[in-house]
């Protein structure tokens, strides 16, 4: 992983200053603490332009204001300097500069800073720009999610033979899980019921077309009876969506070692440069895999689609038309792995790891509640009708 992404780009920058040698410029006027302080560095002269680096401190001087003036401040970085190198602009280009592995070390206080680059025996700075206190939103979102879910996978990985970020993966999956096993199981049994129903829910439309507020009764006397709750099959995945997110946060950015300071203290001298993320030497899990792994994922999808959807004996009028949950069903089976796809082919392998094998375990848990639904005799639809 590089320390610094650079980004040379044509034309010109809408922040850039157009005079001077240099022109540099933060882009933004104000940072959140814990957000990556960008820096673009645009070239205004007629030759290439190198700004040396000191690998592993931080790129460009930092200052502080402390109340009276502004003081310099700087840092280092666990990272390796090899892949690391002297910034190089191009005439009218501009590069961007990413503070993201010293954005705790360097600016984790409040206040004002600004950032100089010595050049030609002058000094060009950015214009002060503000470092703010964290949200009630993002303290109640790192609380309650991102740092129990990193501490829980920096854990993990100091278990794993080889400090497997992979591995680590698959263990954290498995206990989460574990943990949602019995919602999800009710889920699964409750979707499972609402599609044996279905005939029963058709009838009574029939019966009452044009009566929505009956309708409307009698569905839900119909559900109570067979103790059913119809939005019960969406709370493990409403619940697994949050962890999703902060799971891609945490391969995204989690592993920088600057985010040290995020760890619990029985996990303070974890080292977070060790952690090895090419799953069985071949899958980089902090980068997107476009095709390998999307394409397996969205398989197992359509497997725990289709486990989920009853087998109905063929109607008796070759005419009938399919009820509005099957339509359903039957458009989700193809449209929802294709989705599923796409998002594992955009987010990095570690998060199309995790939602991988959470499938896989989806799909051994809908064997179970099939098998079970079977045995009690359930073959796809509920005999005799609540309205008489």
């Amino acid at each position: 992983m590089l320390a610094m992404q650079f980004f040379n780009r044509g034309g010109g920058n809408d922040t850039a200053n157009s005079t001077g040698d240099l022109a540099i410029t933060v882009s933004k006027d104000e940072y959140s603490q814990g957000q990556d302080v960008i820096l673009s560095v645009r070239n205004n002269t007629e030759s290439v332009v190198t700004l040396p680096q000191e690998c592993p401190k931080n790129p460009f001087a930092v200052s502080y204001f402390n109340g009276e003036k502004f003081v310099p401040i700087e840092a280092t970085a666990q990272i390796d300097c090899s892949e690391t190198s002297d910034l190089v602009v191009k005439p009218g280009k501009t590069a961007r500069v990413n503070y993201g592995f010293w954005k705790y070390a360097l600016f984790n206080n409040t206040g004002r800073y600004k950032i100089t680059i010595p050049f030609n025996e002058k000094e060009f700075f950015t214009s002060d720009f503000e470092i703010t206190e964290r949200g009630i939103v993002k303290k109640t979102w790192d609380a309650i999610l991102f740092q129990p879910i990193y501490n829980a996978l920096i854990f993990l990985i100091t278990l794993t033979p080889g400090k497997s970020l992979g591995t680590a993966i698959i263990l954290l999956t498995l206990v989460i899980r574990l943990i949602l096993l019995v919602p999800s199981q009710h889920a699964m049994q409750s979707q499972r019921k609402m599609q044996e129903m279905q005939p029963k829910l058709e009838h009574i439309k029939k019966k009452f077309a044009g009566n929505q507020e009956r309708i409307a009764k009698e569905t839900m006397e119909l559900w109570k009876s067979h103790k059913v709750n119809p939005f019960g099959s969406c709370m493990p995945l409403l619940v697994q969506f949050p962890i999703l997110i902060a799971l891609y946060y945490v391969i995204s950015t989690g592993l920088n070692p600057d985010n040290v300071h995020l760890l619990y203290t029985p996990l303070k001298n974890a080292d977070l440069t060790s952690i090895h993320t090419i799953f069985l030497n071949i899958l980089p899990l902090t980068k997107p895999n476009l095709f390998v792994l999307p394409i397996l994922i969205g398989l197992l999808q359509f497997i725990q689609i289709k486990l989920s959807m009853l087998r109905r004996s063929k109607p008796d009028k070759p005419d009938a038309h399919p009820n509005e949950m099957e339509t359903v069903n039957k458009t989700m089976l193809y449209i929802m792995p294709v989705m599923i796809a796409v998002f594992t082919a955009s987010v990095p392998a570690g998060v199309g790891l995790y939602w991988g094998i959470s499938t896989l375990f989806a799909v051994g848990q809908q064997l179970v509640v099939n098998r079970a639904a079977l045995k009690k005799g359930s073959h796809g639809i509920i005999e005799g009708s609540v309205i008489q």
